[in-house]
């Protein structure tokens, strides 16, 4: 699995001596980073820098041979203090909008948002990523649907926050806020939800790529390794403001355009694009220029789009959740 840091945010991180916690290591980027960090540290050391937490105490299997305890983020509180790299993506998501009540999701993410807040200075951290997204840009976008506005407030309330207590201590803290908008890579879940997922899905299965959009839909794709590079490069180096946010980028495709590229990197296939009968754009893609500048900044080249797609779909293949007979895996062990 092609799961590495760049060579300059590696040496950064073998050299820093802080402890490491996660906070929603369960998820896609939970479970990239924790593989990131074992590939990275080696065995011994991640066991002695890393903790993670999560809803409840369990044994988290991120993969075949390499799995963490976690313990209930109720308990995070309880660490020794010491200097501490603070990962936060816990959140329920958008999905989870229409399952739930509007207030009890609202309540239940202002919550995990507190517990994590409460525990920053007891705990020691002094540099903190909050998994923000694209979402938050709509948070006032009276034309977005009403789920969105709900999770872009939300998240954007988290990035205001969080942003607030580096600038409290702006020699000390340091908070890197990230505008997630379309990942891909190893871990990659919910496939009946990501347009990624599912045009794989087809072309692993022999079927023709079907897109039933009746508009434009406007995506742009940062590999999940590439991310977390920058997030460690932004945490770690040396220069960088006590808050930083951006936002990911990518090549931004209109889905029919994906769908061929997809095609093209596993093999070929027929991509069936429905016809576009409306004229308003669906865009959720951040801009490709600013994130390209900062990739530059920290000396990491960016993963093309061609590449990402074989990794996504050679974990794809991999994985539990869906295995096609037929597909023989694109990358060696």
């Amino acid at each position: 699995m092609t799961m590495q840091f760049s060579g300059a945010v590696l040496d950064e991180l073998v050299a820093d001596q802080r402890r490491i916690v996660i906070v929603g290591a369960s998820g896609w980027i939970g479970k990239a980073t924790l593989t990131m960090l074992h590939s990275a540290l080696g065995p011994e050391e991640t066991a002695r820098r890393v903790r993670c937490f999560g809803s409840r105490d369990q044994r988290l299997d991120v993969h075949p041979g390499l799995s963490f305890a976690q313990r209930a983020l109720e308990e995070l509180p309880a660490l020794e203090k010491a200097p501490t790299i603070l990962f936060n993506l816990a959140f329920l998501t958008k999905d989870k909008v229409g399952a739930m009540d509007d207030d009890i999701y609202v309540n239940v993410n202002r919550s995990l948002s507190e517990q994590v807040m409460r525990a920053l200075e007891p705990i020691g951290v002094d540099r903190l990523f909050v998994a923000s997204s694209g979402a938050a840009a709509f948070a006032d976008d009276a034309n977005a649907a009403p789920d969105l506005r709900l999770y872009g407030g939300l998240k954007r309330d988290d990035e205001e926050r969080f942003a607030a207590w580096a600038e409290a201590e702006p020699d000390h803290r340091r908070v890197v806020i990230t505008r997630i908008y379309n990942i891909s890579g190893p871990f990659i879940n919910k496939y009946g939800t990501y347009a990624l997922a599912a045009f794989i899905i087809d072309a692993l299965a022999g079927q023709p790529i079907r897109v039933h959009a009746p508009m434009r839909v406007i995506r742009g794709y940062v590999a999940v390794r590439e991310l977390l590079s920058v997030v460690f490069a932004a945490l770690l180096s040396d220069g960088v403001d006590p808050v930083l946010r951006f936002s990911t980028g990518g090549e931004p495709l209109e889905l029919g355009d994906l769908a061929a590229k997809v095609a093209d990197a596993l093999g070929g296939g027929v991509v069936d694009r429905a016809p576009i009968t409306r004229d308003v754009d669906n865009c959720y893609v951040g801009s490709d220029t600013a994130y390209r500048c900062l990739l530059e900044g920290f000396g990491i080249d960016h993963i093309p789009l061609f590449q990402q797609i074989v990794e996504t779909a050679d974990y794809m293949a991999r994985a539990d959740q869906w295995r096609p007979v037929d597909f023989q895996p694109l990358i060696n062990e």
